[in-house]
């Protein structure tokens, strides 16, 4: 089994070392929904989401998916989709897929608290693609677009990623 570890703002898989950038509230072991903090531990890749109208279909061992306007990821403890795709509209909070800022132009959903889910421990964590010098995200990992697209053919569902303090 292959695995990324992230430790501090670097992600180490098979001896290359990449940028990235962490949640705004550092590495948490007791992540909450809306803390900003990025969660620690070993969590399964799952899938790979990306936007046709910024980036080719990714070659990976993930399954993938296409990125849509109404496409969303639920945010909202009190849903019972918490955690999970949605489509929009959608009448509680979600976090929108469709982003101008090209941060989810590539986005890997983790396997953090989605077996099971646990409402309020924390959703949408991501590896996505980074906004603007690698500021800070709401809990998500974020790598250069070509570093991810660089990454993505070497992934699988047996990759893991292990972020440590």
């Amino acid at each position: 089994m292959d695995t990324l570890c992230i430790k501090g703002e670097t992600l180490t898989f098979r001896g290359v070392e990449y940028r990235c950038s962490i949640g705004k509230g550092g590495f948490s072991d007791n992540k909450r929904e809306g803390d900003g903090a990025t969660p620690t531990g070993t969590f399964y890749l799952r899938e790979c989401w990306y936007r046709p109208d910024r980036v080719d279909a990714p070659k990976t061992g993930l399954p993938v998916h296409i990125i849509h306007q109404n496409d969303g990821w639920c945010d909202d403890s009190e849903s019972a989709e918490y955690n999970t795709h949605v489509k929009l509209p959608y009448s509680y909070s979600y976090e929108n897929l469709w982003r101008e800022d090209g941060a989810y132009d590539l986005i890997v959903p983790l396997g953090y608290n989605d077996d099971p889910i646990i409402t309020g421990r924390g959703s949408a964590i991501f590896m996505h693609c980074e906004r603007k010098n690698y500021i800070a995200t709401e809990g998500c990992v974020a790598l250069a677009k070509l570093d991810l697209i660089a990454l993505l053919p070497l992934l699988s569902t047996q990759t893991c990623i292990e972020m440590i303090r």
